[in-house]
């Protein structure tokens, strides 16, 4: 219960101290807007850190040479939980925005800090919305931002491994040529999930496989990237799991 409620207070700290960081950061994006963005992953992934710190999240990170490190790329993650993003974002080496539901633009401060890190938000209701949403992170990829999305569109509260992936999560890759690297993440939905809304201290594993090429691939592959990378991942998450 202890995690919990420190978790909680650090969070809600955070976001009223920032509130005139983001000011600066606001000034400072108008002179230097990349600076901006790598000012942002420094202090959100900071941030992040002190959660998992908190919460007694402990990680063994494999892999993580295979992620290119001078271009945009498409991660492509399991979803079990919202710690996913907590234990992921602060070690993504470049600017990235995650794909999220728009419900969290409600959330004051939180909000700000997310747009002012690529975030994009889908709205699930809206098909051409989505399909916008897809267009901009599209641009976001060709000027140098990476993009984070979750392909199963929500956590999946199953047995299973994973959910399905949607085909629609891969046209950013499919339009501009940026490498796919899946991003497995296991033990994630022990940290909360499995006894809500107490926080326990847990191991985690996050592996990074190796990047994947869409027009490296056969055609068959190509035309089926989502069951090509969702077996990858699957398989990368049993092996993990054991």
């Amino acid at each position: 219960m202890i995690r919990s409620i420190l978790a909680v207070l650090f969070v809600v700290i955070f976001l009223i101290v920032s509130l005139p960081i983001q000011g600066v950061l606001l000034i400072i994006g108008k002179f230097n807007p990349m600076a901006k963005k790598r000012a942002s992953l420094a202090i959100v992934g900071w941030a992040f850190n002190v959660v998992s710190f908190i919460s007694g999240v402990k990680r063994t990170v494999i892999g993580e040479e295979n992620v290119p490190k001078d271009q945009a790329v498409l991660y492509v993650g399991n979803h079990r939980s919202i710690f996913d993003i907590v234990i992921a974002y602060p070690r993504v080496p470049n600017p990235t925005g995650f794909i999220a539901k728009k419900e969290i633009l409600k959330v004051p401060l939180l909000n700000i800090w997310m747009i002012y890190l690529d975030c994009l938000f889908l709205d699930r209701s809206d098909i051409r919305k989505g399909l916008e949403m897809v267009l901009t992170a599209i641009e976001k990829v060709k000027s140098g931002i990476s993009i984070f999305i979750y392909p199963e569109g929500t956590r999946n509260k199953t047995d299973q491994p994973l959910g399905e992936f949607h085909k629609g999560s891969f046209k950013i890759a499919q339009k501009t040529g940026c490498p796919i690297v899946p991003v497995v993440i296991n033990k994630s939905d022990e940290i909360l999930e499995k006894h809500m809304p107490f926080i326990k201290s847990t191991h985690v594993t996050i592996e990074y496989c190796k990047p994947i090429v869409i027009k490296d691939l056969d055609k068959e592959d190509q035309k089926n990237i989502d069951q090509y990378v969702k077996n990858i991942v699957e398989e990368t998450y049993l092996k993990n799991e054991k």
